[in-house]
C-alpha cells in the first residue's frame, strides 16, 4: 500500500498539470539564512545582550556539577572499557601475564590502593547517580531539598564504597 501511495504521489508531483503541482504557491525567500543570522547577531550586539546560555550567568550548584560529572564519568568509563577491550585483543599474553607484570613492578601498597580508588570511584559514582536518575524517572525526588539530599547521598556513598573497595 505504501509503495502504491508513493508512486501516485511521485506522479502527482511530476505531472505538468498546475493543480497537482505542490510548488505553485512557493515564493523565493527574501533573505538568506546567512543574512538572517547576521541580522540576529547585529541586533544582539547593538542591544548589548550576552550569549545565552553562558556559564558566566549561572551560579554553580551541586546538581549542576553532578550532572556534568555523571556525563563525564559515563564517557570516561565507556572509553576506558573500549580501550581495555582493544588492548586485550591486541597485546600479547593473557590476563595472568599482565597481572604478573604489575606485581613485578613492586609499586607498593599506597600506590596500588590509590589506583584502585581511582578506578572504583567513577564506576560507583556513575552507578549510584544512575540509580538516582532511575528514581527521578519514577517521578520521585524532584523537590529542591530532595535533589540536594540525594546528591550528597550519592557523593557520600560513592566515596565510602570506593574507599571500601580500594582497601580490599
Amino acid at each position: 500500500m505504501a509503495l502504491l501511495l508513493r508512486s501516485l504521489a511521485r506522479q502527482g508531483v511530476c505531472m505538468p498539470c498546475p493543480r497537482f503541482c505542490i510548488y505553485r504557491h512557493a515564493v523565493p525567500m527574501g533573505t538568506t539564512a546567512k543574512e538572517e543570522m547576521n541580522k540576529f547577531w547585529a541586533k544582539n550586539t547593538r542591544l548589548n545582550r550576552p550569549m545565552s546560555p553562558h556559564i558566566t550567568i549561572y551560579s554553580w550548584s551541586i546538581p549542576m556539577m553532578m550532572s556534568i560529572t555523571h556525563r563525564g564519568t559515563g564517557v570516561g568509563l565507556s572509553g576506558g572499557i573500549s580501550l581495555f577491550a582493544v588492548a586485550a585483543l591486541v597485546l600479547p599474553g593473557d590476563y595472568t601475564s599482565h597481572l604478573e607484570l604489575v606485581h613485578s613492578l613492586s609499586l607498593g601498597p599506597s600506590l596500588i590502593t590509590s589506583a584502585k580508588f581511582i578506578l572504583a570511584f567513577p564506576v560507583l559514582y556513575h552507578t549510584f547517580n544512575g540509580i538516582r536518575h532511575l528514581i527521578w524517572d519514577v517521578g520521585k525526588g524532584f523537590k529542591i531539598p530532595e535533589v540536594y539530599r540525594s546528591g550528597y547521598a550519592v557523593i557520600g556513598l560513592s566515596l565510602l564504597s570506593a574507599i571500601a573497595l580500594a582497601a580490599l
